[in-house]
Protein backbone atom coordinates (compact mmCIF):
# COMPACT_ATOMS: atom_id res chain seq x y z
CA UNK A 1 0.00 0.00 0.00
CA UNK A 2 1.70 3.54 -1.18
CA UNK A 3 1.44 5.93 1.84
CA UNK A 4 2.38 8.50 -0.40
CA UNK A 5 -0.52 9.26 -2.20
CA UNK A 6 -1.88 12.58 -2.31
CA UNK A 7 -5.06 12.64 0.08
CA UNK A 8 -7.75 15.74 -0.32
CA UNK A 9 -9.61 16.28 3.10
CA UNK A 10 -12.90 18.27 2.35
CA UNK A 11 -14.75 19.49 5.54
CA UNK A 12 -15.92 22.97 6.10
CA UNK A 13 -14.52 22.75 9.78
CA UNK A 14 -11.20 23.35 9.89
CA UNK A 15 -11.03 21.11 13.13
CA UNK A 16 -12.61 18.23 11.70
CA UNK A 17 -10.03 18.65 8.66
CA UNK A 18 -7.39 19.08 11.44
CA UNK A 19 -8.40 15.88 12.94
CA UNK A 20 -8.39 13.47 9.97
CA UNK A 21 -5.07 15.09 8.97
CA UNK A 22 -3.65 13.53 12.47
CA UNK A 23 -5.56 10.43 12.06
CA UNK A 24 -3.75 10.11 8.33
CA UNK A 25 -0.48 10.86 9.76
CA UNK A 26 -1.17 8.42 12.69
CA UNK A 27 -1.18 6.07 9.86
CA UNK A 28 1.50 7.10 7.87
CA UNK A 29 -0.21 9.28 5.29
CA UNK A 30 1.89 12.52 5.16
CA UNK A 31 1.02 13.91 1.53
CA UNK A 32 -2.60 16.22 2.42
CA UNK A 33 -4.36 18.60 0.80
CA UNK A 34 -7.29 20.73 2.47
CA UNK A 35 -10.27 22.17 0.57
CA UNK A 36 -12.92 24.04 3.13
CA UNK A 37 -16.23 23.17 0.83
CA UNK A 38 -16.91 20.64 -2.76
CA UNK A 39 -16.52 24.00 -4.88
CA UNK A 40 -13.08 24.61 -3.16
CA UNK A 41 -12.41 20.60 -3.28
CA UNK A 42 -13.25 21.09 -7.12
CA UNK A 43 -10.34 23.62 -8.01
CA UNK A 44 -7.90 21.65 -6.29
CA UNK A 45 -8.96 18.38 -8.08
CA UNK A 46 -8.81 20.33 -11.24
CA UNK A 47 -5.22 21.76 -10.68
CA UNK A 48 -3.25 18.88 -9.57
CA UNK A 49 -2.96 15.50 -9.12
CA UNK A 50 -5.17 13.99 -6.28
CA UNK A 51 -4.85 10.47 -5.81
CA UNK A 52 -7.73 9.75 -3.04
CA UNK A 53 -10.54 12.15 -1.77
CA UNK A 54 -12.06 12.14 1.95
CA UNK A 55 -15.19 14.48 2.10
CA UNK A 56 -17.81 15.40 4.41
CA UNK A 57 -21.56 15.52 3.32
CA UNK A 58 -22.86 18.65 4.70
CA UNK A 59 -20.88 21.86 3.60
CA UNK A 60 -21.93 25.16 2.91
CA UNK A 61 -21.33 26.25 -1.64
CA UNK A 62 -21.28 22.60 -2.68
CA UNK A 63 -21.66 19.50 -0.37
CA UNK A 64 -20.02 16.58 -0.39
CA UNK A 65 -22.49 14.69 -1.93
CA UNK A 66 -22.70 16.99 -5.26
CA UNK A 67 -18.63 16.95 -5.57
CA UNK A 68 -18.77 13.44 -5.88
CA UNK A 69 -21.21 13.61 -8.85
CA UNK A 70 -18.99 16.79 -10.32
CA UNK A 71 -15.96 13.89 -9.45
CA UNK A 72 -17.87 10.90 -11.53
CA UNK A 73 -19.02 13.08 -14.45
CA UNK A 74 -15.67 14.82 -14.64
CA UNK A 75 -13.47 12.53 -17.28
CA UNK A 76 -10.43 13.69 -16.11
CA UNK A 77 -10.82 13.03 -12.22
CA UNK A 78 -13.65 10.33 -12.53
CA UNK A 79 -11.93 7.28 -11.08
CA UNK A 80 -10.49 9.29 -7.95
CA UNK A 81 -11.19 7.29 -5.04
CA UNK A 82 -13.71 8.68 -2.99
CA UNK A 83 -14.69 8.44 0.79
CA UNK A 84 -17.48 9.76 1.97
CA UNK A 85 -17.14 11.06 5.98
CA UNK A 86 -20.62 12.62 7.56
CA UNK A 87 -22.40 12.41 10.89
CA UNK A 88 -25.52 11.26 9.23
CA UNK A 89 -25.99 7.49 8.98
CA UNK A 90 -29.43 7.35 6.99
CA UNK A 91 -30.06 5.02 4.89
CA UNK A 92 -31.34 7.28 1.59
CA UNK A 93 -27.62 9.32 2.03
CA UNK A 94 -25.89 6.05 2.03
CA UNK A 95 -28.07 4.79 -0.99
CA UNK A 96 -27.72 7.95 -2.66
CA UNK A 97 -23.79 8.13 -2.35
CA UNK A 98 -23.47 4.84 -3.52
CA UNK A 99 -25.35 4.94 -6.91
CA UNK A 100 -23.64 8.18 -7.51
CA UNK A 101 -20.10 6.54 -7.45
CA UNK A 102 -18.67 6.47 -4.09
CA UNK A 103 -15.82 3.91 -3.05
CA UNK A 104 -17.01 3.95 0.93
CA UNK A 105 -18.79 5.56 3.48
CA UNK A 106 -17.72 6.45 7.62
CA UNK A 107 -20.11 7.90 10.04
CA UNK A 108 -18.29 9.99 12.27
CA UNK A 109 -17.35 9.91 14.96
CA UNK A 110 -14.76 7.28 13.68
CA UNK A 111 -11.31 5.89 14.78
CA UNK A 112 -7.64 5.92 12.94
CA UNK A 113 -8.24 2.14 12.25
CA UNK A 114 -11.73 2.57 10.68
CA UNK A 115 -9.89 5.14 8.38
CA UNK A 116 -6.99 3.40 7.90
CA UNK A 117 -8.94 0.25 6.64
CA UNK A 118 -11.35 1.75 4.49
CA UNK A 119 -8.47 3.62 2.51
CA UNK A 120 -6.39 0.62 2.60
CA UNK A 121 -9.91 -1.44 1.19
CA UNK A 122 -10.67 0.81 -1.37
CA UNK A 123 -6.99 1.16 -2.75
CA UNK A 124 -7.07 -2.36 -2.94
CA UNK A 125 -9.94 -2.54 -4.97
CA UNK A 126 -8.72 0.35 -7.69
CA UNK A 127 -4.98 -1.78 -7.72
CA UNK A 128 -7.21 -4.80 -8.94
Amino acid sequence: MDKNIKILVVDDFGTMRKVIKNILKQVQYENIVEAEDGLAALKVLKSQKIDFVISDWNMPNMTGYDLLKAVRADPEIGKTPFLMVTAESLQENVVAAVKAGVSNYIVKPFTAETLNEKITKIMEKELK
